[in-house]
């Protein structure tokens, strides 16, 4: 059973993934790179910085070291996918061998165009890699609006806990086994939302739209 979240990453995804892991009932800690966000996520209860206006309730702990996190019973990893490597060498030194830990970012690594999943393997060897994608938005999320996304791990054992630990009455994580799946799935779901964006913009019609997702 999964009873404590450590959860690096003290940006808009992050907090709101710890507020999400916080309202399922688990014992929830924030670590931040940034400390002025981490004494206000810890002491007043909000990210003005990253979500201004919601007040993160319940409560969890927040915290700039991170060695103070590394001992949960699960890490999502919820920074930005070029700074995954160097966060994840970093907490892979620390972590408890086995831990299953979530990549919440999406995208290739710069350079070596590995996916997420590939490079938390190789920064931190000893975790059990899993990862997390979907068509989540971090105020929604936050703000409890419905939310559907996926969790995946090539142990579906591992997938199944880490579904069951973040299930809330408005986030549904699907657990699934099909990592490279949910990765390019992800990672290709973001360049069409900015290409309909575009289309949206120059009001270039439907017709234009359809061809994007046909």
């Amino acid at each position: 059973m999964i009873a404590s979240v450590g959860v690096l990453g003290g940006g808009a995804w992050g907090t709101a993934l710890a507020l999400t892991a916080a309202r399922a009932g688990r014992k929830v800690t924030l670590w931040a790179r940034n400390i002025a966000v981490a004494n206000s996520v810890r002491q007043r209860h909000e990210n003005p910085k990253h979500l201004p206006g919601i007040l993160l309730d319940p409560p969890f702990g927040a915290t700039a070291h991170l060695a103070e996190v590394v001992g949960a019973d699960a890490l999502l990893i919820a920074v930005p996918a070029q700074t995954l490597r160097s966060v994840a060498t970093a907490a892979g030194r620390l972590v408890v061998p086995g831990t299953p830990v979530v990549v919440c970012a999406k995208g290739l690594e710069r350079g070596s165009a590995k996916r997420m999943s590939e490079v938390l393997a190789e920064a931190a060897p000893k975790v059990t890699v899993a990862v997390l994608s979907g068509p989540g938005f971090a105020m929604d999320v936050a703000r409890g609006l419905p939310t559907a996304v996926t969790i995946a791990s090539a142990d579906e054992a591992v997938a199944d806990a880490l579904s069951e630990a973040l299930a809330g009455p408005s986030f549904r994580p699907y657990a699934a086994t099909d990592v490279v799946g949910v990765e390019i799935g992800g990672a290709a779901k973001n360049v069409l939302a900015i290409a309909a964006g575009i289309v949206a913009g120059q009001k270039l019609g439907a017709s234009a739209h359809a061809a994007l997702i046909a």
